[in-house]
């Protein structure tokens, strides 16, 4: 199947899909509040899911239990027999158990617990338990499973992806989490980045990988309902079908966490390396290395609740995997940039999102600009790509895919690319939230080849354009150096103390010197000519490292010609006396 097809059904289910189970929602409501039905509703869908991708095989199932169901160790059995990781041992079915309406509840509670031990896990994270009483009580156990029943709420694998999915169970998510004010960087990666994101990961090994096969680990430390993971292992899986990739995942909410396991189930990946917890101050991969790290993390987020114990490990020095430096507590993105960094192998490649602000946020020698050090000055920062804005689901910020790369190719090393690839891009006909424009396959075929010919050239298709731009590593810091000048006496003496001149604070100045320049070349240049009695501090020079993407990439557009705006006035003015006079029944005189 070709990616446009891919596409087109992939919308499909997700309009269908969403929509249908959303519809199945209304039987909520009174009992619940709009944003409580996804404590229904979402555990509900990954029960359908988990029964329609298990019934096929499900009668095989229950003949093999019959067999080995005294047995200790009869787990293998059933897993063979159910194809997956995970069974169900219990006769019922959705279907069966609507046949029975006066025993919904104890026949329903009996079909969950006929499920496998990795699935019981994902239901308790959901805390569904609860809500089966309450739906009991209220007469609407029956209802809820009469509407997943329908032969359009089928959610088996064989007709449903896993990656369908993923956008499917996102939708819900969000449209379950709208009456909440999220913040900015809590939004939804669509498959069009995320195909960005793995095409550029690859783009370098891509011959290797084919010719050799695939057998790669892949992270995502924010993973969300899974979908960059699956996604990673279908791109791979174009290459060498026969491709080895194992995912890992750590996940904060429970909810989501519960709907990554499931999905990490159905795609026949172990479930085991899916965890749950707070990535900053709960690794749960401690001393794991991986290929690839993909992820998109929360910026604009605040980490004050975590601050006692990153800076815990701050304080370990190279024993943590914070040392280099703390962020400002109102937005930790740079610390899972430091996270992805210390799980990668020697050559490992990552690919992480980020807004605006990682780029130059902080003063010389704050926490983001020595995060921005440490990755330039070990050559790790090989390029950084600007997406378009309104390309997220419920964000239309400027947002940036930064590459990092602990072995850069040879004829990348010691340099960084910038891609602009803001104005590449295809509005939709019809939006998702926020999300206005998508990065079309021709798209990022032309910002993967930028990316890939590592040269300062623009790419053009139509009337949108790519622009590529290389420079050194050491173009993105500068020294931050302290001028003083002598204080004056009342005679305008300067004014000596233990045989040293006595700075003037009021005027002290900092001037910007590149690290490709000699400061003291530079001062003899720039500051001496002006003021002869100055002279620099050189204990108090700071190293300071930012990308100033947008001043880069500026383009200078000179302003119209005056003769040109003034007949524009004047026949703006003409335009509006024609109105008047048409409304009005009146002349006007106009002074020329």
């Amino acid at each position: 199947m070709n990616e446009f097809n891919i596409n087109l059904q992939t919308t499909t289910n997700i309009q269908e899909k969403s929509q249908l189970i959303w519809n199945n929602a209304e039987v909520l409501r009174g009992l619940y509040k709009p944003h409580e039905y996804g404590e229904v509703i979402l555990p509900m869908t990954v029960i359908k899911r988990f029964h329609d991708t298990l019934f096929p095989t499900r009668d095989k199932v229950l003949e093999v239990y019959k067999k080995v169901k005294h047995l200790e160790v009869k787990d293998g059995f059933l897993r063979n027999a159910s194809g997956y990781s995970f069974y169900n041992t219990s006769p019922f079915t959705f279907s069966s158990l609507l046949s029975d309406p006066e025993h919904i509840e104890e026949n329903f509670r009996a079909y969950l617990n006929g499920f496998s031990d990795n699935v019981q896990d994902i239901l308790e994270n959901f805390e569904f338990d609860n809500e089966i009483k309450k739906l009991t009580n209220n007469d609407k156990l029956y209802y809820i499973i009469q509407e997943f029943n329908s032969d359009k709420a089928y959610l088996g694998a064989d007709r449903v992806s896993s990656t369908d999915m993923g956008y499917v169970f996102e939708d819900l998510v969000k449209r379950f989490s709208e009456s909440y004010n999220e913040e900015a960087g809590a939004h939804f990666t669509s498959r069009d980045i995320i195909y960005l994101m793995t095409d550029i990961l690859i783009a370098e090994e891509k011959d290797v990988l084919i010719n050799e096969g695939v057998v790669k680990t892949v992270y995502d430390q924010t993973m969300g309902t899974s979908q960059m993971l699956s996604s990673m292992e279908e791109r791979l899986k174009l290459l060498d079908k026969d491709a080895e990739i194992t995912t890992f995942g750590q996940e904060i909410n429970p909810e989501t966490f519960a709907i990554a396991k499931s999905d990490t189930m159905i795609r026949g990946g172990n479930p085991d390396n899916m965890q749950l917890g707070d990535t900053l101050v709960d690794d749960q991969f401690s001393g794991y290395k991986f290929d690839y790290c993909i992820s998109n993390p929360p910026f604009g987020v605040d980490w004050k609740a975590q601050h006692k114990k990153v800076k815990e490990e701050h304080d370990l020095g190279e024993n943590g995997r914070f040392s280099i430096g703390l962020p400002r507590k109102s937005d930790g993105q740079l610390l899972f940039t430091l996270n992805g960094i210390s799980k990668l192998k020697e050559t490992g490649r990552m690919a992480i999102i980020h807004n605006g602000s990682a780029l130059f946020s902080g003063a010389a020698g704050s926490g983001e600009s020595e995060i921005r050090r440490y990755i330039i000055e070990n050559d790790w920062l090989d390029a950084i790509v600007q997406l378009p804005n309104d390309v997220f689901y419920n964000t239309g910020i400027s947002t940036y895919v930064w590459i990092i790369s602990k072995e850069k190719t040879l004829h990348r090393r010691g340099q960084v690319q910038l891609i602009d690839a803001s104005h590449m891009y295809e509005k939709r006909r019809k939006n998702i939230g926020n999300k206005r424009v998508d990065i079309t396959e021709e798209c990022r075929e032309l910002i993967v080849k930028a990316y890939g010919e590592f040269l300062n050239k623009e790419y053009v298709i139509g009337d949108k354009i790519v622009e590529s731009k290389i420079f050194e590593n050491e173009s993105f810091g500068f020294n931050k150096v302290m001028i003083e000048s002598p204080l004056k006496d009342e005679e305008g003496n300067p004014i000596l103390k233990k045989g040293k001149l006595q700075p003037d604070a009021d005027l002290r100045e900092t001037e910007d010197i590149p690290l490709a320049e000699d400061i003291d070349a530079y001062f003899e240049r720039e500051i001496r000519p002006f003021n002869k009695e100055a002279w620099i501090d050189k204990k108090k020079i700071k190293v300071n490292y930012e990308i100033p993407f947008t001043r880069l990439f500026y383009k200078y557009v000179a302003p119209e010609r005056t003769e040109d705006i003034a007949l524009k006035i004047k026949e703006l003015e003409e335009t509006i006396v024609k109105s008047f006079e048409s409304l009005s029944g009146q002349e006007v005189e106009v002074d020329g």
